[in-house]
């Protein structure tokens, strides 16, 4: 896949810089439309093979869809370290990407959420779920702040190394294990959502959902493909122009825009469950997406290959490890209130801020 990337960039190369810059954008927002888009289409044909196959419904709630919302971020971050391994650069989009998605589900969706609807928290998520999603964050951080320093390319650098990718990965599968133990413990809690689901398996034939699984994960990554054409090409372009660091600007892109685009499943979720009284759903999805994001999507990234990216990753790092904790107090009070919400936008926009300082100004760590 890294030969369209290339015939992109050499198709564009000579064209007038304005010309080159739409392009960009037209590559990012198509990519965006792709994944998001296609992802839907690979998760729900998924779920109709494995229903036609006599997989429990269970099983499927926990595997194929909770990895679906993760499989956006999967596609742009994997795109971006099997670039990285050509060109010799740091991965500033796959990491930047993983930690600004996560950022965006605590203090974004979950902000936008519980602003506008309270949730109430159930005592095994407090006690149980966010115990791990804080665990998990915290051994990225260290993976991130720690060990990197002593296998990245410059000494400036920080790295997520393979054997840390497959640490996580090991994770990943630990906790899916965990998880579908606990599930048969209670599948009263799972059975009810998908009802709706079971009611299109049957309408789909299976020949049907066997082509829809293959072109949802083409779709997929080629959407991944394009984000990174479209992210990286603007982030070189305004460092150029606006003579910024090169990392910077690749990580504030990472951090932000594509982050958002690729965070959207998440958004449109909480907001669809928000929109019919179902607002504790909204939680269970950003702790889900998060852990996958960390676990799966980043473990996977790098054990393809290696990922460096600059220092001042560390400082986003610790604020992906801040917004956890934070939520984590807040959960601990049985209910995240509106009052909470608007404090997570709030340090969202001041995080946006900071960034933006910091691309411009050029700080680092």
């Amino acid at each position: 896949m890294k030969d369209i990337v290339e015939l992109l960039n050499g198709l564009i190369q000579n064209w007038h810089p304005a010309l080159q810059i739409a392009m960009y954008v037209v590559g990012l927002a198509l990519g965006v439309f792709c994944l998001v888009k296609f992802c839907d289409i690979f998760v729900d044909s998924s779920s109709t093979i494995a229903k036609k196959l006599k997989i429990s419904p269970l099983i499927i709630g926990l595997t194929i869809v909770a990895m679906g919302t993760s499989l956006p971020e999967l596609a742009v971050s994997v795109s971006d370290a099997i670039q990285c391994i050509a060109e010799n650069q740091n991965a500033n989009v796959a990491i930047g990407n993983v930690i600004g998605s996560n950022i965006c589900n605590i203090l974004l969706v979950l902000g936008i959420s519980v602003t506008f609807t309270p949730i109430a928290v159930r005592k095994n998520v407090s006690r149980r779920e966010m115990p791990i999603l804080l665990g998990a964050t915290a051994i990225v951080v260290l993976f991130v702040g720690l060990f990197g320093l002593n296998s990245a390319a410059d000494i400036n650098d920080l790295a997520i190394t393979r054997w840390e990718g497959i640490i996580l990965v090991v994770l990943m599968i630990a906790y899916m294990t965990y998880v579908i133990v606990m599930a048969k413990k209670h599948p009263e809690q799972i059975e009810t959502e998908n009802d709706n689901e079971e009611v299109k398996s049957k309408e789909m034939p299976l020949w049907k959902a066997i082509i829809l699984v293959i072109v949802g994960a083409v779709g997929i990554i080629l959407g991944g493909q394009f984000v990174v054409f479209g992210a990286k090409g603007l982030a070189l372009k305004g460092a150029s122009a606006m003579h910024l660091d090169a990392d910077l600007a690749e990580s504030i892109v990472g951090l932000t825009i594509v982050a958002v685009g690729t965070s959207l499943p998440e958004l449109v979720t909480s907001a669809i469950a928000a929109k019919k009284g179902e607002n504790e759903i909204a939680l269970g999805n950003v702790i889900g997406s998060n852990l996958f994001n960390m676990l799966f999507v980043m473990g996977i990234a790098a054990t393809v290959n290696p990922l460096t990216t600059g220092s001042q990753v560390l400082i986003d790092a610790l604020v992906m490890l801040a917004a956890t904790a934070l939520l984590f107090v807040f959960a601990l009070k049985g209910k995240l209130k509106r009052a909470h919400g608007i404090s997570l936008l709030c340090i969202y926009v001041v995080y946006l801020t900071y960034l933006i300082l910091r691309t411009v100004f050029g700080w680092s760590f």
